[in-house]
């Protein structure tokens, strides 16, 4: 019996995600956090949505309905080109660590695995020409791995998928948040070069799978900063794609 944590769960990578949790027969209590309802949790017995408006702040209320959670993923996010540079960092950045130093409380005795959802194109070392995105979603992944080892039973690991290509996963396109139509137009482009995409039905599967986890570190060739970090080519051999 296992009982998971969703944010981000109206976004492309949620909605992928929640589809895979839904359908995994060991997941028993799939608690979404949201701001809004959920559709495609609607009529699902093991989803249940709690609108929860400060992603900085957790009271000890709602710390108490999650208090059995093994992991979360955390797919909540936003394009750096819909808000301001303070608003980005604030949801890219605090969010997530807010979330990571609140959970890693709910039992202090054994592991909580923290699946962060970063992205290519991240980096812990930006130079003068890395973009927004790339800049805060690094500084976020080191400051969670920082924390992970500072804190024992919080087990992270951070995640980074390419283009996101939902185009043969039907089931999830009725969900899915709205996509750019330069989204659209780029990703057929980008499936020619395999290691630049990322199929939402196995990511939803992996991330599931990993959140599941013990959090223990991960091996490959492939695989980054001592097991805690997946890029894309690591998710698609994990993935069998």
């Amino acid at each position: 019996m296992v009982h998971l944590i969703l944010t981000g769960a109206t976004g492309l990578v949620g909605a992928a995600t929640l589809q895979a949790m839904l359908t995994t027969e060991a997941v028993t209590r799939i608690s979404i956090l949201s701001r809004r309802p959920v559709a495609q949790a609607e009529g699902q017995e093991k989803a249940h949505v709690i609108i929860h408006k400060d992603y900085k702040d957790y009271p000890s209320q709602l710390l108490e309905q999650l208090k059995d959670a093994q992991g979360v993923v955390w797919a909540l996010g936003v394009s750096q080109n819909e808000v301001s540079k303070e608003q980005y960092e604030e949801i890219t950045y605090d969010y997530p660590l807010a979330a990571a130093k609140a959970f890693s409380t709910l039992h202090p005795e054994t592991p909580f695995t923290f699946i962060h959802i970063s992205g290519e194109g991240a980096t812990q070392t930006p130079g003068m020409f890395t973009p927004i995105f790339g800049r805060v979603k690094g500084q976020v992944e080191s400051a969670l791995l920082d924390l992970g080892k500072a804190t024992p039973n919080l087990k992270i690991y951070n995640v980074r998928p390419g283009g996101v290509d939902w185009r043969q996963h039907p089931e999830i396109h009725n969900y899915m948040s709205h996509q750019a139509l330069y989204k659209k137009a780029i990703i057929p482009v980008f499936s020619f070069w395999k290691d630049m995409t990322t199929p939402t039905r196995p990511m939803g599967k992996i991330l599931t799978e990993l959140a599941m986890s013990k959090g223990e570190p991960l091996e490959g060739k492939d695989i980054g900063q001592e097991g805690r970090l997946v890029p894309n080519v690591a998710l698609r051999r994990m993935g069998g794609w």
